[in-house]
């Protein structure tokens, strides 16, 4: 998925406005759907009054009786609760832009809170690969601010990533990265991670790496690729003060080569994701779930090899707005509990972002809308982020397409959203949700 995901990662662009929250239409899938409230009772019926009759003869009076014993008042019924769903996020930019669409997000849920936040460094040059001095700070922020949520960064295992090196250059580069070539950069990032107290990040290294993408694939080189995934996490475990945990993901069927070949392990892996695409055309749910090295292969796998696994990309492809996809996987991850998952959300994989697909979209709102979620396992010696205490004064509203304003009012129809004093650092301003952007039944 590197070609069109890079795109979005590098896009820097002033941030787009979003929709006030509409209420909820439909509910799908086991444990995603929305509790509703219970119907008020029916009015009594109106009587006709009773026309009045002539007074009865006196009778004998009649013997009394033992009165009766009261019934016992029965227990009221408790008021039924939302189920929580398992914790989950969306990739919607790279950047600072993306922390600021996840409050819109979660706004347009309901107010259903997004714990894992999803963000892929750059794969063009080392010192990218490195974390570069500001990319991955309004990241940290975000994690720290709240001890249950995950940061969740994918890391290119070579630079040039996307640049189409050839087979026999890749496997070069597996062999040298196996002898210990390139350690430094990635004990740099590990320093860097834990400098920006986020020592907990799961990392998913060497993505999809049983496709034929990225300059990290595995197949050129199974055994040397191995290696190197061990070399990587063993340089990055030795950084004092980390609690990394390391997601192996591949993409979801075969691809290039069996996704099994590429397993470095269980010592050195944490967790086993998938990322699971609506692909190829025409392929149905149950096609993507029993083909070989499929959904259900991914959770047996896991399973025999005792990791939790995890989605950290799924959504829309090649099948159009198809909504038995959106409702078939969000009830897989409801039955299969994975550790999180993060929708790919920019068309055409999108159900927020992109316009095209509005039956997906009003499926997974309405699945997801106004619940609580589970809160994010983390690892045993995890212990509870601190959240720096803010002393910038609060930004300016910026509406959508204008510079900041020191203004104290909002403008008229927008109503500003408090992301924040780090990301409206970021932003240049404080954001603006004007209500008449969103429109059309979502």
């Amino acid at each position: 998925m590197g070609a069109q995901r890079s795109g979005a990662r590098t896009r820097r662009s002033a941030v787009i406005a979003v929709a006030a929250v509409a209420s909820v239409a439909l509910a799908v899938g086991p444990g995603f759907a929305v509790t509703p409230a219970a119907p008020p009772p029916d009015p009594p019926a109106p009587t006709t009054p009773a026309v009045p009759t002539t007074p009865a003869v006196p009778t004998t009076p009649a013997v009394p009786t033992t009165p009766a014993v009261p019934a016992t008042p029965a227990t009221p019924s408790p008021t039924p609760t939302k189920a929580a769903v398992p914790p989950f996020g969306a990739f919607l930019d790279s950047g600072p832009l993306g922390v600021a669409r996840m409050a819109l997000l979660s706004h347009w849920l309901g107010g259903t809170e997004l714990k894992v936040a999803h963000t892929y460094l750059p794969g063009d040059r080392w010192s990218d690969i490195e974390g570069a001095p500001g990319f991955l700070d309004v990241w940290a922020h975000w994690r720290r601010a709240k001890a249950d949520r995950t940061l969740v960064l994918n890391v290119p295992m070579q630079q040039h990533n996307e640049d189409h090196v050839s087979d026999a250059g890749v496997g070069w580069l597996l062999r040298q990265g196996a002898a210990g070539a390139f350690d430094q950069h990635f004990r740099a990032l590990a320093e860097r991670l834990v400098e920006l107290k986020v020592p907990d990040t799961v990392i998913v290294l060497g993505w999809e790496m049983n496709g034929t993408t990225y300059t990290h694939r595995c197949g050129p080189d199974p055994a040397s690729w191995k290696a190197y995934w061990n070399r990587i996490v063993t340089t990055m475990r030795a950084v004092p003060g980390q609690r990394f945990r390391f997601d192996f993901t591949p993409s979801r069927g075969r691809d290039a080569v069996p996704w099994t070949e590429c397993y470095p392990g269980d010592r050195t892996v944490d967790i086993i994701g998938m990322d699971s695409y609506d692909q190829p055309t025409g392929e149905s749910f149950d096609e993507q779930v029993k083909e070989p090295y499929g959904l259900q292969q991914h959770v047996d796998f896991a399973k025999s090899h005792g990791k939790p696994i995890s989605y950290p990309e799924w959504g829309l492809f090649r099948n159009g707005d198809d909504a038995a996809y959106m409702k078939r996987m969000l009830a897989w991850i409801d039955e299969h509990k994975p550790l999180y998952n993060t929708l790919t959300d920019y068309c055409p994989h999108g159900v927020w972002q992109c316009s095209t697909n509005p039956l997906s979209s009003r499926i997974y709102r309405s699945a997801l809308y106004d619940l609580p979620v589970q809160q994010v396992p983390a690892p045993a010696t995890a212990t509870p982020a601190t959240t720096p205490a803010a002393t910038a004064t609060p930004a300016a509203t910026v509406p959508l397409g204008a510079k900041p304003v020191a203004a104290t009012e909002p403008p008229d129809g927008c109503s500003p959203v408090d992301l924040g004093e780090w990301v409206e650092h970021w932003l240049g301003g404080r954001l603006c949700v004007r209500f008449d952007w969103w429109s059309g039944d979502r």
